[in-house]
């Protein structure tokens, strides 16, 4: 089968006097930049200081295509979502969320597959607050599903879109999305999920009020500053561990501690010999050394050296 037919068969495009003339959803899947083409496709993802929309920590709007904006948007929330691991006798750790990833990105796709991309006044937006995590799009209820039906039966507001995303092994077009959200949250331990839909469908994630980690590789805003010294180096390598080359801004937002005395401590890990800084001193940023893995590795696995 040719191009033509390729796209043709997938309900992206078609040929028009010669030409392949991509539809919608063919833009949305296929476009090197939405953003060049549509604003209204964005995911736009951010993180707040406290739990009111007052002031805004980090933003990041991803707007290439469906799958990248996805993408992107896990990685955001990866980035900010504290961590604790758990040994299981494997020569690597189990590591715990504080949100089950698999929960979020199934919410994430939702919003996705299900926005009413009509409307461009609005994007998909993911949101974090220190008690709770809040992913939305424009769009309540597609017509035809009744309150009562949610969750059980699966209606598709956008066929194409939720077509291709199952060929590429992002849904299962089955409407279990929502059943699987829900178990795996309550296995976490944490409190059901509050779904609200009008104009705008709504899934908060809250976070156990109680919920404390022994080893976060993410301290919140608020983390990190009555910490000691061994405490916050041990926090500061375990996320250069996971997250890789980060500068001191990153790190003041991902680990919450004051960025004075982050600097302090930087300066003194590194005199230590388990940091190096790598590339120019402005983009640059710090990297784990030989020594600093091998200080993980006795720190996690319980290694004595």
């Amino acid at each position: 089968m040719d191009t033509i037919g390729i796209l043709n068969n997938l309900g992206v495009a078609e040929k028009q006097e010669g030409k392949i003339i991509f539809n919608n959803t063919g833009i949305f899947f296929f476009a090197k930049n939405l953003h060049d083409i549509y604003y209204h496709t964005a995911v736009v993802c951010a993180l707040y200081k406290g739990n009111e929309k007052v002031d805004v920590l980090d933003r990041r709007d991803f707007n290439e295509d469906i799958i990248g904006n996805i993408d992107g948007a896990m990685n955001f929330l990866k980035q900010y979502i504290p961590v604790r691991y758990e040994m299981t006798g494997e020569p690597r750790r189990r590591e715990i969320p504080e949100i089950p990833y698999e929960a979020l990105r199934e919410a994430v796709i939702n919003a996705v597959a299900h926005r009413d991309y009509f409307e461009k006044g609005s994007n998909i937006m993911v949101e974090m607050f220190d008690d709770r995590i809040e992913i939305s799009n424009f769009g309540g209820l597609v017509k035809g599903l009744k309150p009562e039906d949610f969750g059980k039966k699966s209606v598709l507001r956008n066929p194409n879109i939720a077509n291709l995303l199952h060929r590429m092994g992002y849904i299962e077009k089955m409407g279990t999305g929502i059943i699987k959200m829900k178990k795996l949250i309550e296995k976490a331990g944490l409190p059901p999920i509050q779904f609200e839909f009008g104009n705008f469908f709504t899934v908060t994630f809250k976070k156990a009020p109680s919920q404390k980690h022994d080893h976060l590789t993410s301290g919140g805003v608020s983390g990190g500053v009555n910490l000691g010294f061994n405490d916050r180096r041990e926090r500061i390598l375990l996320c250069l561990e996971k997250g890789g080359k980060k500068n001191i801004n990153q790190l003041v937002v991902k680990l919450g501690i004051p960025k004075r005395t982050l600097e302090r401590d930087m300066s003194k890990i590194k005199k230590e010999g388990y940091l190096n800084f790598v590339g120019p001193a402005r983009s640059g940023g710090y990297v784990l050394s030989k020594e600093g893995k091998k200080l993980i590795k006795v720190t996690i696995d319980g290694i004595s050296s």
